[in-house]
């Protein structure tokens, strides 16, 4: 693949992050703003000073607006250019895919890889949950377990080829996985936990913060693949050939139905 295909994927990439984007907020705004609001209230409630040091730098509506658009469409944009750059390092390199199937299989991957494998062993905490004095390890941790998944991840690919000749693809990819869960299960084991909700902290508030996030990544990358893997395949496949798989598709389905 030439640096200029690389290019012009990189702004595709980076066009269908910001459409995923624009998904994502939806669903952020839709399902995410109450356990926040709820969350905010109990702390509030349950501070020993209400004396917050003054005015607050940022109100609580530019940061359910603007401040929350401002974040997700700037993530979707940064991650549809990395996702853009790990379609053309995968594209033909993890099977026959075509682009869309490459996209949809890239997509699925980092969804698992940089969000669920994490929020597994760190699940993300709504506000007035967690100790100041550990957000700094918390955080370094969670990164931390990003960086692990990743490699794991990596390391779990070049198994499942290194395996396919001798056990073929479907046995070499359950090996693969069986490795990658094994591995990944002992990060989880060896890494601390924190258990830092406070004493009457509603529970479903906690969880439903934690489905909301994972909603919004869940939307995020499936918009993502499906955006992408079109552009993608519009801009990799020529028409002419496009047309034909297209009228091969129809010819099999007349087929079918007499």
């Amino acid at each position: 693949m030439n640096s200029i295909s690389v290019r012009a994927l990189l702004v595709r990439g980076m066009l269908a992050g910001l459409a995923a984007g624009v998904l994502a907020l939806v669903v952020a705004y839709l399902l995410g703003e109450s356990p926040v609001d709820s969350a905010i209230a109990f702390e509030e409630a349950h501070s020993h000073s209400h004396d917050h040091g003054g005015e607050e730098l940022v109100s609580r509506t530019m940061q359910s607006t603007s401040g929350l658009a401002t974040g997700v469409l700037v993530f979707g944009v940064a991650i549809g250019g990395i996702a853009a750059l790990a379609f053309a390092v995968a594209l033909g390199r993890i099977g026959s895919f075509g682009p869309r199937a490459t996209a949809a299989l890239v997509s699925l991957g980092a969804l698992l890889t940089v969000y669920v494998v994490p929020f597994l062993k760190y699940p993300p905490n709504p506000p007035a949950v967690g100790d100041p004095d550990t957000i700094g390890q918390r955080t370094a941790l969670y990164f931390l377990m990003i960086v692990l998944s990743v490699l794991l991840t990596i390391a779990a690919v070049i198994l499942g080829r290194r395996l396919a000749p001798r056990l073929g693809n479907w046995n070499a990819t359950v090996a693969a996985s069986a490795a990658f869960v094994v591995a990944a299960g002992l990060a989880f084991a060896f890494l601390p936990s924190f258990n830092e909700v406070p004493k009457g902290f509603p529970a479903t508030v906690v969880w439903d913060f934690r489905l909301a996030t994972l909603a919004i990544h869940v939307t995020l990358w499936t918009f993502f693949g499906l955006i992408f893997g079109h552009l993608a395949e519009r801009l990799l496949v020529p028409s002419a050939d496009r047309a034909a798989a297209g009228s091969s598709t129809a010819s099999r389905a007349v087929s079918a139905a007499n």
